[in-house]
């Protein structure tokens, strides 16, 4: 197997402005010698953030960008808040630049004045934060990324990369509680719903990547906001408005672990006036799912937020009709975050059709569950997960919908790791690719949460660790834990409850008349398209 039949070379990115596939020396479009490491669920992750933010000191330099930054969330008990934290690192005189969309009004429900209340704090305690509406009409920037570089000591430097936002509702454990500081989402989460999600921890060459991600956005020369009322009100907060120099790029760490590493991007072809690091735009996401989707033979291994748009799950349904033993599982929420009368509907139609493509795609090869915590409660996946035959892997921002794939900014880490994974089936999908250590135990980790396999005391596993490896038998597990989890809800809950957190997924079913209504709606509101035309015309990426 060669890297180059999993990744994108600089030609497939179709972006050949990018800083990001010439600024090594080799010439290759992904970096080597990394080490990735999942952080599974915002507790994990908020945590080892907390303590490698606390030893930074003068001259470290802290970059990150987000969706939505809730100040007063506390990373681990009082005094860990988000801008605590941040603001007494710029007070040690790091070097602290942060990126936050700007984001729509919150009446709608998303995190302007939030995302402005952070950047205050921080621009008053010395460190800069840019408010950032640079993105195509109905977008977001939505890239979750932490960097963290320290001149002097080289060994310390690290990037996160995920889903995970530095924000209410996501800092919840395995166990499913919820978040304290909690946000509302629809009625069946409860007061505070409980929330999956993941990070990866990266260290090695990878670092400088991310880095490089960061400083292309940052030194985009456009004016933060075009629309004339968003400068008037910056002008009267007193915004910052003009993005000081950063200190020069420090080199790429040394090698550290035996994962290569590719950062894959969406960036909209941005009306009028373009990115400079990105003329057209940026697709290498779903260029990348593309390229890799084509070697997909055993197992699709998906937890997603969305799973939405029949026009990208185009790609999983070619996989899935062309090898008739692939398999794929879906993980989402059983319920969108949203439930109101025209909402829920609106939420609903991109999914429903697209599991329509699947299913006549896969038949019974495709299975989709939701998650419930042990009280019952429906689990809001968040995760943007993606493991193929236990070999490629990917974690990011990037939900599989088009607004993700064409629309708004992401960033997401495709891994592959050097090491072969010796238990069977050693070569899931049959191609000599062997499976791998990363993905494997990615996807492993993530199954036996779902199916308490490494469950509280007393309860049974519904399938032994090293049983997982096989795709028929962790396809199979899933089927199984699901259906003894709603039998028993249907029996009323009577005796024991059965291992596993699973729920069999159905969407409920629209009528004609409401999906007709809706998928206009849809389309232009929830999952709008950011190609060129020339593109959408040819469903082309």
């Amino acid at each position: 197997m060669t890297r180059a039949e999993w990744f994108l070379t600089s030609g497939e990115r179709g972006n050949s402005a990018t800083r990001l596939d010439t600024r090594r020396q080799d010439g290759k479009a992904w970096s080597e010698g990394n080490q990735a490491r999942p952080l599974v669920h915002g507790a994990a992750y908020f945590t080892e953030l907390l303590e490698a933010i606390r030893v930074m000191r003068s001259g470290d330099l802290l970059l990150f960008t987000d969706w939505r930054g809730d100040r007063d969330e506390r990373l681990a008990g009082q005094g860990t808040e988000v801008g605590t934290v941040l603001c007494e690192a710029a007070r040690r005189h790091v070097v602290v630049k942060g990126l936050l969309w700007r984001s729509h009004l919150d009446g709608l429900r998303f995190s302007q004045k939030e995302n402005r209340r952070l950047g205050a704090q921080i621009e008053e305690a010395g460190g800069e934060c840019l408010l950032d509406m640079r993105v195509r009409p109905g977008g977001s920037h939505h890239q979750k990324m932490v960097v963290l570089r320290h001149p002097g000591r080289p060994e310390l430097d690290v990037a996160y990369v995920g889903g995970i936002d530095l924000c209410r509702n996501r800092n919840d454990d395995a166990t499913h509680s919820g978040d304290r500081q909690s946000l509302p989402l629809a009625s069946a989460y409860g007061p505070h719903p409980p929330w999956h999600d993941v990070q990866l921890a990266l260290r090695g060459p990878v670092v400088g990547d991310v880095e490089a991600v960061f400083r292309e956005r940052w030194q985009d020369p456009a004016p933060l906001s075009r629309s004339p009322a968003t400068r008037l009100r910056a002008l009267l907060h007193r915004e910052d408005t003009d993005a000081d120099r950063l200190p020069p790029q420090a080199p790429d760490p040394v090698p550290y672990g035996t994962h290569t590493v590719q950062l894959l991007r969406t960036y909209p072809n941005r009306l009028l006036r373009g990115y400079p690091f990105a003329p057209d735009g940026e697709r290498s996401i779903a260029r990348g799912y593309l390229k890799a989707l084509r070697r997909a033979r055993a197992l699709i291994y998906v937890e997603d937020q969305y799973l939405w748009s029949p026009r990208v799950v185009a790609c999983f349904a070619q996989a899935l009709a062309r090898h008739p033993g692939l398999l794929m599982i879906g993980v989402i929420p059983t319920i969108p975050e949203q439930a109101g009368r025209l909402t829920l509907p609106m939420n609903l139609v991109g999914r429903i059709t697209a599991m329509e493509e699947l299913r006549r795609a896969g038949g019974d090869r495709v299975a989709v569950y939701g998650l419930e915590n042990h009280a019952g409660t429906p689990v809001y996946v968040h995760a943007k997960v993606c493991v193929i035959d236990d070999v490629w892997a990917s974690v990011g921002s990037d939900n599989i919908n088009l607004r993700s794939w064409t629309h708004d900014s992401e960033l997401s880490c495709a891994v592959v790791d050097e090491i072969l994974d010796q238990r069977q089936p050693r070569d899931p999908g049959g191609l000599g690719d062997g499976a791998r250590v990363f993905a494997r135990e990615l996807r492993l980790g993530l199954m036996r949460e779902h199916l308490d396999v490494q469950g509280a005391a007393g309860q049974r596993a519904v399938a032994a660790p090293d049983a997982l490896c096989d795709p028929a038998i962790a396809f199979g597990a899933f089927e199984e834990a699901a259906a003894a989890l709603d039998a028993w809800h249907q029996t009323g809950r009577r005796g024991p409850r059965p291992a596993g957190r699973l729920r069999g997924y159905t969407p409920p079913d629209l009528s004609g008349a409401q999906r007709a209504l809706v998928t206009p709606l849809y389309r232009v509101l929830v999952d709008p398209d950011g190609r060129p035309l020339r593109l959408r015309r040819r469903n082309a990426f």
